[in-house]
Formats: C-alpha cells, sequence, structure tokens
C-alpha cells in the first residue's frame, strides 16, 4: 500500500498529518469575510457629519419592513413631510426623537428610492448628499 498518508508505522499516527492536509484545504476555500455594514460604520457616516441624509431599510418579520430617514437639517418641519411622504407613497409613518440621531423618520415598507427621490425633487436635499443603505 503505497499512499503517502499511510506510510507511518501505526495506524493512528496518519490522523495529525491527514487533519493539516484537510486544514490547509479549507483555508485555502474560505472567502474572505464581507462586512455589509462597512459604509455604515465609516468615520464620514455619522448623524451630521458632511450634511448626508442616511435611507436605510430594516427587516421586521416575514415580509414586512421599515423605512428610516436620518440627517435632514433640524429647521425642517419634519411631521410636514412626514405627512407628504405617507400621502405620496400611501403608507403609514411616525418620527420618533433619537437620543443620539435626533429626529427620524420611519415608515412601513421598503421605501428607499422613493424617498431618495421624492427627497432631490422636493429640493430638500441634493443627490450626492443622499445615502441608501440596506440589503
Amino acid at each position: 500500500f503505497s499512499c503517502p498518508l499511510f506510510q507511518a508505522s501505526s495506524p493512528l499516527s496518519f490522523a495529525p498529518l491527514f487533519q493539516l492536509r484537510f486544514m490547509s484545504d479549507l483555508e485555502v476555500q474560505v472567502p474572505t469575510a464581507f462586512d455589509p455594514f462597512a459604509d455604515a460604520n465609516a468615520e464620514d457616516s455619522g448623524a451630521g457629519t458632511k450634511e448626508y441624509v442616511h435611507i436605510r431599510v430594516q427587516q421586521r418579520n416575514g415580509r414586512k419592513s421599515l423605512t428610516t430617514v436620518q440627517g435632514l437639517k433640524k429647521e425642517y418641519s419634519y411631521s410636514k413631510i412626514l405627512k407628504d411622504l405617507k400621502k405620496e407613497f400611501c403608507c403609514n409613518g411616525t418620527v420618533v426623537q433619537d437620543s443620539e440621531l435626533g429626529q427620524v423618520i420611519q415608515l412601513q415598507g421598503d421605501q428607499r428610492k422613493n424617498v431618495s427621490t421624492f427627497l432631490v425633487q422636493a429640493g430638500l436635499v441634493k443627490k450626492d448628499n443622499i445615502k441608501i443603505h440596506g440589503f
């Protein structure tokens, strides 16, 4: 029997050699880790820095999702913007006061593209200042 794995004198001494070869094959096949929230954790994505408006989607239960809009200017009336968004997209929503992020608009459903085009067309935000996050 001339297999290189079985050249050892005792039948149990081939196990470490086999494990080493198996582990090295696995290490080559494992892809590098990908962080989907890397852009959200970057230094320029904090609330209020560089005047970005962040539009995110959060998965709830099942097919339900929630869209959040954060980083609008404080002089805007969030309730009026929310009223127009709700009427335009036929969804419900609310304004939530967060201790770190300030006021955040929440809408039902995945409204990321709709909200971004609405904010640009209304002249509230430039297209370059919108960051869309999520899956």
